[in-house]
């Protein structure tokens, strides 16, 4: 018996040693002080005064446990928890919502329940794992679609069977860059296809009062599901499935995610709560002002180069796992908060910077990021 657990521990230590040879072993590191380059706050909504004097007003204002006691279908729902789900819908211009623990649960309860074993999913290359795994737990048939390439994506369309759906992020998380919705839009309506967007990284920073990239471009009414992740710009946790009040009953009865989890407890509630109203009296302005700013004018080296995004998300090309890993030390020992993104995360030859800006970064920090990058680039 003891023999057999030290067996296991050496095949565990064997893959994390394969890891470390090829410079990909991942650690937690905790970089307090530095300049925030790295995180998906984007609006600072995490640290905002205004949103936690709202929490503790919901709170005195309503009788609460400090846990939910269960799952939605047992105990743990709660008039709130549905009356909440009804202004996100509303907000978002959608029929109905229905919140799931997190942005990952989100997208695994859906696509794993929305499509049944001859149906078809039909993914951009680039999309978050959390949909890809979703794909894989549905049994229906998947094919990815180069980036953003309309042809390719509908040469897939001619292939598919059964139910049809397109699964696409409005902003990618590791490039930046937007999907051509309208575009998606008028694929999925000539092969009676249904999309699916993923807002993450556009909720809060795109549309009327931070409503998405679905919203700006007028396509609310021609997306069968959108979801929208609250650990981003919204500052706190949890996400909402948006869409008809069918799919919502249909999710509640076949989404193992949903299903068999504790509810979300009310504190976490009434945060994105206060986070939504904030939404509706915020001026994001100073974030597309930031964005421009960092954008102009940066020196780079022949063979780096940002993806174009006018997205939070900006990302600088740096080939090579070793290389982008101490250009992105060097930056913290500079004061800056900026990680590394390596391959396998993003294909070989396209590891990167992923820089993240956000309404609580000064002008002074984003000019000292890019002197930074001059001198590192030099």
């Amino acid at each position: 018996m003891q023999a057999d657990l030290y067996d296991i521990h050496d095949k565990l230590n064997q893959k994390l040693d394969e890891r470390k040879a090829v410079l990909l072993h991942r650690v937690l590191q905790v970089n307090d002080g530095l300049a925030d380059f790295c995180s998906n706050d984007y609006l600072s909504f995490a640290r905002s005064e205004n949103i936690k004097e709202r929490v503790k007003k919901y709170a005195s204002e309503h009788h609460h446990f400090s846990g939910s006691t269960g799952s939605r279908r047992i105990s743990g729902n709660t008039t709130f928890a549905e009356e909440l789900e009804k202004e996100l819908a509303s907000f978002h211009n959608a029929e109905a919502g229905l919140l799931y623990n997190s942005g990952y649960d989100a997208n695994v309860g859906l696509f794993s329940s929305i499509a049944q074993k001859g149906d078809t999913i039909i993914c951009d290359e680039l999309i978050h794992a959390s949909i890809i795994d979703g794909c894989r737990l549905s049994n229906a048939n998947r094919y990815k679609f180069a980036h953003n390439d309309l042809e390719d994506l509908e040469a897939k369309l001619k292939q598919a069977k059964g139910t049809t759906f397109i699964a696409v992020e409005s902003v990618y998380s590791m490039d930046g860059d937007m999907a051509p919705l309208k575009e998606i839009v008028a694929l999925s309506k000539k092969y009676n296809a249904h999309l699916i967007v993923d807002e993450a990284h556009a909720t809060g920073v795109f549309g009327k009062n931070g409503r998405g990239l679905v919203n700006e471009a007028e396509l609310e009414e021609e997306v069968f599901a959108r979801v929208h992740t609250f650990g981003k710009a919204i500052g706190c946790h949890g996400a909402v499935v948006l869409g008809s009040e069918v799919l919502r009953d249909y999710l509640i009865n076949f989404s193992r995610s949903f299903i068999f989890t504790t509810a979300m407890p009310f504190h976490s509630l009434i945060t994105i709560k206060s986070a939504y109203d904030e939404l509706l009296i915020m001026d994001n302005s100073y974030l597309h002002s930031l964005i421009s700013h960092f954008k102009k004018g940066l020196v780079l080296s022949e063979d780096v180069y940002l993806i174009e995004s006018r997205s939070a998300v900006q990302c600088l090309v740096v080939p090579g796992n070793e290389r982008v890993r101490e250009i992105a030390h060097q930056l913290q020992l500079k004061g800056f908060d900026v990680r590394a993104i390596l391959s396998p995360s993003v294909p070989a030859g396209k590891e990167r910077l992923r820089i993240c800006l956000h309404m609580h970064n000064t002008i002074e920090q984003v000019d000292g990021l890019k002197h930074s990058l001059k001198e590192l680039f030099a």
